[in-house]
């Protein structure tokens, strides 16, 4: 009995020595591993690696740049049955432990000791915070140690929620996806209100192996995981048996999911990224900034829209360059793999990759990527004679036999009614740019036909020759001389003797016709280049230079000669909507923009647009320049909340109101009666632009605006002097697209009159003449000048009689 005692005490001697010699070598393995454990402070400040989001100015996304997908959320923000999923599959204990698992650590331990080998036992979602935050992956006793004594330290400092809350947005869940927010988008497209209980339950499998494990990878692995967290939300209360087997049999639906931009604006958010990274760096991927631009989401779409109809009509004109490729396909009535055999072309332009499956006499099934089997009738198929060059086609076809072969890939248009065409990628190029002409705000901008196939933006970046849609600028100038609208200038021809022209000069009018002496406001309206020639040798070439630069263009950029009078210059479209702006806004030069804000990770605001607005009744400084910074004419601070300034900047007055709107009245013509008639359609009477084509036919503009909004076309080619082809005007290539964009831009608008400033007066003149008229001389029109510079009386008119006529 006594040496039972004896033994019994021993042992509890041993077990009490242990117990302190473990409790030793805990309080020493912390006061070594303390000093090196980082504050849980930092936790409270975190700042998670976030990507460059890009919106338009109310509120649409743009795009997202970044190489992590990350879209940060509240503990609040997250639906229980996601946090429900983590906690049964990752840590059923979560809510009752104090960060560590004491029977995880024990399980591990005896492991261990009869093994000799480590597992990952006893990790919690506390102690997977403190390795994702602060430590690495390497599998070493002192990482061990250090992520529990962090995880308890995390537990006595941050609240069970607010643990959740950064392990839900920290943890990498596959294919570039950090947390839960960005995993739903990912996989499902969606956002995590709106996820279902069988793909909560496959996203919450894949912490254990997120890039092997995911059902894009591994769809089998994928859907095992999937049932043992749908087994440890039965096991653990969560779900019913009836939820349980509804979401086991669950189809798998998972696919990858770009971020969804809801407005197509790609080169104007290239412009915001570009800026960003110039800026801040790399950090511009990572810092969470929100960048909110001036793009308007409603003409944006329209824009786009307009740009691809206007270049796949111009395409069609010049015929059918064959097919992408051909495939030697089976006999028909075989099992074929159609949707393999179109993967491999992109879609470009809103066009669909497809390949011709069975011709009839006129018309042709196709297997059209992202759309199935689909067929194109003779309407969508008789346009397309063979190209032969850019000013030549085949005969009309007859057949469909005539135009392509079975096997043959190509694309197709898809109409808005919904009927199919055969299509094919432009061989031109076009760019639209629309701002708002009192602040200068871009509204909408498209610099190509298809971003994913050139990023070269054309609004901003391709200098082009305006031709005749510059004239506008050096008739401005020519009022400002002492001439009006009124002024005859003799529509003949000229031979320019330049000591800056190589050769002698003999330009031509577009119809290469004569008519005499012509009045400035009809010379403007037909585009009569002989007459321009003849106004620009008038007030002189450096005088019109000098007075360009009014308009905010650069004389560096305009040739010192008079070929300036026929568009010789080389703009760029968005140039030219700055220098338009100024006739829309009655004489003020503002500077385009397109930040309107920037927002940091935290919510701070760094930068908030203050651009110079056009004022009618505000004194401002005439001899202030202006220039285009890469955002906008705008104040910034680094400063946390920053506050934008109250009171407006005013935009230099470049001419006068009065110039302004006689000019506005001289382009109101051109779209009436002149180059632009087919405006006329639109059915408004606020509209005012001007056509331009250059040498060759290379370039094609229209530019124009009402009250509301300037928007300035331009199509040609990457190569400056590659020809449209014969015939390819302002008129016809770049007037429709301007047309086809400001009709439903302007829906609903009210239609205002361009404000007549004080000092116009109205006098009847003589249309030959341009000379002042009496009120009762037949044939006489209305004009409209400068008060104080009306044109001399015209002689009085003999009757039949020989008495006079007044």
């Amino acid at each position: 009995m006594k040496r039972s005692l004896k033994t019994l005490y021993v042992g509890l001697g041993v077990f009490a020595a242990l117990c302190g010699l473990g409790v030793l070598a805990v309080i020493v393995a912390y006061l070594v591993v303390a000093p090196s454990l980082p504050s849980v402070a930092v936790l409270k400040d975190i700042h998670l690696q976030v990507p460059l989001r890009v919106y338009s100015r109310d509120g649409e996304l743009l795009a997202v740049y970044g190489e992590k997908r990350r879209i940060p959320l509240d503990y609040a923000q997250i639906p229980k049955p996601v946090i429900d999923a983590f906690v049964a599959a990752e840590d059923e204990h979560y809510w009752d432990h104090p960060g560590v698992s004491i029977r995880g650590l024990l399980r591990a331990a005896i492991h261990l000791a009869l093994t000799g080998q480590k597992t990952e036992g006893g990790g919690t979602i506390t102690m997977q915070v403190a390795r994702n935050f602060f430590l690495t992956r390497e599998k070493t006793y002192t990482r061990k140690l250090k992520e529990v004594f962090l995880a308890l330290k995390i537990e006595r400092e941050l609240s069970k929620q607010d643990i959740l809350d950064l392990y839900l947005n920290k943890i990498y869940l596959g294919n570039r996806a950090y947390g839960v927010g960005a995993a739903a988008e990912v996989y499902y497209g969606s956002d995590v209100n709106h996820l279902t209980l069988p793909q909560i339950a496959m996203i919450a499998g894949l912490p254990k192996a997120p890039s092997t494990d995911n059902p894009l990878v591994n769809p089998q692995r994928a859907l095992v995981r999937r049932g043992y967290v749908l087994g440890r939300m039965l096991a653990d209360g969560y779900i019913t048996q009836q939820q349980y087997q509804q979401a086991m049999t669950a189809p798998m639906t998972a696919s990858y999911h770009e971020p969804t931009a809801t407005v197509n604006a790609p080169y104007l958010a290239e412009m915001v990224r570009d800026y960003m990274v110039n800026k801040y760096g790399d950090d511009a991927y990572t810092a969470g900034y929100s960048v909110v631009t001036t793009i308007d989401s409603r003409l944006q779409p329209l824009a786009i829209n307009a740009v691809r109809r206007g270049l796949l009509a111009y395409d069609q004109r010049h015929g059918w360059r064959g097919a992408l490729a051909h495939i030697d396909l089976p006999p028909a009535g075989g099992p074929t793999d159609w949707a393999k055999l179109v993967a491999d072309e992109p879609h470009v332009g809103g066009l669909y990759p497809a390949i011709a499956v069975k011709l009839e006499n006129q018309s042709v099934q196709f297997y059209a990527d992202a759309a199935g089997l689909v067929t194109v009738n003779w309407d969508g198929l008789k346009w397309a004679r063979r190209y032969l060059n850019v000013n030549a086609t085949g005969p009309a076809p007859t057949t469909a036999s005539s135009i392509l072969k079975r096997g043959d890939i190509v694309y197709l248009e898809r109409a808005a009614d919904g009927s199919w065409f055969l299509s094919q990628i432009p061989t031109a190029q076009a760019a639209l740019v629309c701002i708002d002409p009192f602040d200068g705000a871009i509204a909408a901008l498209v610099g190509g036909f298809d971003f994913g196939q050139s990023k070269f933006n054309r609004a901003v970046q391709a200098q082009r020759q305006p031709g005749s849609s510059f004239k506008p600028f050096y008739y401005s100038a020519a009022l400002e001389d002492g001439l009006t609208a009124a002024t005859v200038i003799n529509d003949a021809p000229v031979v320019v003797q330049d000591p800056a022209l190589a050769n002698i000069w003999r330009p031509q009018n577009y119809e290469n016709e004569f008519g005499g002496p012509t009045r400035l406001r009809m010379a403007l309206a037909h585009s009569l280049n002989l007459v321009s020639i003849r106004v620009l040798q008038q007030i002189g070439v450096p005088y019109a230079i000098n007075y360009a630069t009014k308009f905010g263009f650069d004389a560096a950029d305009l040739p010192d000669n008079l070929t300036l009078a026929l568009g010789s210059a080389s703009l760029t479209p968005l140039e030219m909507a700055r220098g338009y702006a100024v006739f829309a806004n009655h004489g003020f030069r503002v500077t385009p923009y397109y930040i309107q804000s920037i927002v940091d990770g935290s919510g701070h605001l760094l930068f908030a647009a203050d651009p110079q607005v056009a004022c009618d009744s505000c004194s401002v400084d005439t001899t202030a320049a202006t220039s285009v910074p890469a955002p906008a004419a705008a104040s910034s601070t680094g400063a946390a909340n920053a506050v934008p300034p109250q009171m407006p900047q005013f935009a230099p007055q470049a001419i006068t109101p009065q110039n302004a709107w006689l000019m506005t009245s001289m382009l109101q013509s051109v779209v009436q009666f002149g180059t632009g008639a087919a405006v006329a359609s639109l059915g408004r009477s606020d509209l005012a632009g001007k056509t331009g084509t250059s040498n060759d036919w290379s370039n094609a503009w229209f530019d124009g605006f009402n009250n509301d909004i300037v928007t300035v076309v331009w199509v040609g080619n990457d190569q400056p002097s590659q020809s449209l082809g014969d015939g390819e005007q302002g008129a016809k290539a770049a007037l429709p697209i301007w047309m086809d964009f400001m009709g439903p831009a302007l829906h609903d608008v009210p239609q205002l009159p361009f404000l007549e400033p004080p000092g116009i007066v109205q006098a009847r003149i003589d249309p030959k003449t341009g000379l002042l008229a009496g009120a009762n001389d037949p044939g006489s029109i209305f004009e409209y000048f400068l008060a104080g510079h009306l044109p001399p009386k015209a002689p009085p008119k003999k009757q039949a009689n020989g008495s006079d006529i007044f």
